[in-house]
């Protein structure tokens, strides 16, 4: 008994087109061609990024970014440059690196912020505060010290200079130096309640 129906053209094999012939309809838009890239590319693709991030819900996420960049980029697939496949994979590789490395700079970040935590466990604006007040106090007492040992502290111990330096910029002899020191500091002590 004889077929009416006309046989293919092929032979009778009905051929699907590989990745490269599907990804060339992708980068015109063709929607039903990227349908058939996805049931090719989703397994591996997934198993991929699963291999790497070992955690099948960001492997999930991977696996939709990947297909997502094949449909926007698939004119930028060269067959010249290696199969398909190989780029697809490439392209998933990448995105699960990517997402290990976003994921321990943040864990590094984190790291670093609670070992800032720990060594800073005081109060910054009760530590501001407290500055302020021992500032307060110091400039108190000094205001109690005559004009040439207020000089001569201030000089020595805020400016950094030796007797001598002090002597020399006051034009008074070293010795009166030496005992204005003396005794504006046994003043500043007593003021601050510094205990001997």
């Amino acid at each position: 008994m004889r077929s009416d129906r006309a046989l293919p053209l092929d032979g009778g094999r009905h051929e699907r087109p590989g990745l490269e012939q599907l990804l060339e309809r992708v980068a015109r838009g063709d929607r039903p061609a990227f349908e058939q890239v996805y049931d090719m590319v989703s397994g591996p693709v997934y198993g991929l990024a699963l291999r790497v991030l070992r955690d099948p819900a960001q492997a999930e996420e991977i696996a939709q970014e990947v297909l997502v960049e094949i449909w926007r980029s698939a004119a930028r697939f060269e067959t010249a440059r290696g199969s398909a496949m190989s780029w697809v994979m490439t392209i998933a590789h990448h995105r699960a690196v990517d997402r290990v490395r976003t994921a321990q700079a943040a864990a590094d970040r984190e790291t670093r912020a609670a070992r800032l935590e720990v060594r800073r466990p005081y109060d910054d604006v009760a530590e501001s505060v407290e500055t302020t007040m021992e500032w307060e106090r110091l400039r108190r007492c000094l205001g109690t010290l005559t004009e040439l040992q207020r000089e001569s502290v201030t000089y020595a111990y805020y400016g950094g200079y030796s007797y001598r330096e002090v002597s020399e910029l006051l034009r008074v002899p070293l010795a009166t130096v030496k005992t204005r020191m003396r005794d504006g500091l046994i003043r500043m002590r007593d003021c601050l309640g510094v205990e001997r």
